[in-house]
């Protein structure tokens, strides 16, 4: 089911221009987007270098792999995106936003404090398992003991379906070896709601963030773009390369994108019953001989997933 949906958004990936010298290409990776220019971390040197995209169109995201012709000494264009082996994105009926690219891992932040949308955590995990990503969840604030029960029960039936929930606080440093642990390796991709210590837990885990934010803002002469795009921040200390990408906070997070049949299997709890109902093009709302809603009556599943399947399918089918 993930397969139709990886690139989707990909299709001006393009090789370098006819004529270009390929040799006079630089390899690199997009560490950071804001609009049409981007920062690329060029392979040779590690160098950043500010790029503008080829064309009228961008569609490059953060972590994207490319070649870049340089322009200036600090400047380059970019010429050709390589093929992604994933990307998150999210969409309505209008635009798609692209996230991150070639992430290997999503990390959902949440909190004890303020509350957080179990649809909007809901609706990452599934993103997550479209693209065959693998996702984790943070329960941040811990240390706010008198929330810390109910956020554990909101997020018990996720943990019961076997995404692991590592509770720590980014303020006081509590929890991070852990979670240090999951990212090895990995490209992690950190996505919530504003207000869930999103910053405070990426400037703990990479000191020099801060900095590197400071960097870009001068790069672009502004500092209002620098919190509102995704930056890439190798992890340091860590000897499997691992990096992690910060994006910015989310209210939503738009499926539109996604057929029945991919929402379907995006929902692990569902698949063992797929192919099952009465009716082979059931909608899993009223059909008689469903099995989703059985098992749902049953409470085999959980109220408020399902609910938002139910969202999804209907925006999907709208």
């Amino acid at each position: 089911m993930a397969g139709p949906a990886r690139n989707a958004p990909n299709s001006r990936n393009r090789s370098p221009a006819s004529g270009k010298n390929a040799a006079a290409l630089l390899p690199g990776t997009v560490v950071a987007a804001f609009g049409r220019q981007y920062q690329v971390r060029l392979d040779d040197d590690g160098q950043p270098l500010l790029c503008f995209p080829r064309g009228k169109k961008s569609e490059i995201a953060c972590g994207d792999r490319v070649l870049v012709e340089r322009s200036a000494p600090d400047q380059g264009v970019i010429e050709a995106v390589a093929p992604r082996d994933s990307l998150l994105y999210r969409s309505n009926e209008f635009r798609q936003k692209l996230i991150a690219a070639n992430v290997t891992q999503i990390a959902i932040v949440v909190a004890t404090e303020p509350s957080f949308y179990d649809d909007l955590v809901t609706r990452c995990l599934v993103a997550a398992e479209d693209q065959e990503i693998r996702a984790l969840i943070v329960l941040n604030k811990c240390d706010l003991a008198d929330r810390l029960v109910d956020a554990r029960a909101r997020l018990a039936p996720l943990a019961a379906l076997g995404y692991p929930v590592i509770e720590l606080s980014a303020l006081e440093g509590a929890g991070l070896d852990e979670l240090r642990a999951r990212l090895a390796g990995q490209v992690t991709v950190l996505v919530g709601q504003s207000g869930m210590g999103k910053s405070t837990l990426t400037n703990a885990l990479v000191p020099e963030a801060q900095a590197a934010t400071r960097e870009i803002s001068e790069a672009l002469d502004s500092g209002k773009h620098t919190t509102t795009h995704a930056r890439l921040y190798p992890l340091p200390d860590d000897p499997e390369g691992g990096a992690l990408i910060d994006s910015p906070g989310l209210q939503d997070f738009g499926l539109h994108h996604l057929g029945k049949g991919a929402l379907e299997y995006a929902f692990p709890e569902f698949r063992p019953l797929l192919g099952q109902c009465r009716f082979r093009d059931c909608r899993h709302d009223q059909e008689p001989g469903c099995v989703l809603q059985a098992a749902l009556a049953a409470g085999q599943l959980d109220p408020r997933r399902f609910a938002t399947f139910r969202q999804l399918l209907a925006g999907a089918e709208a």
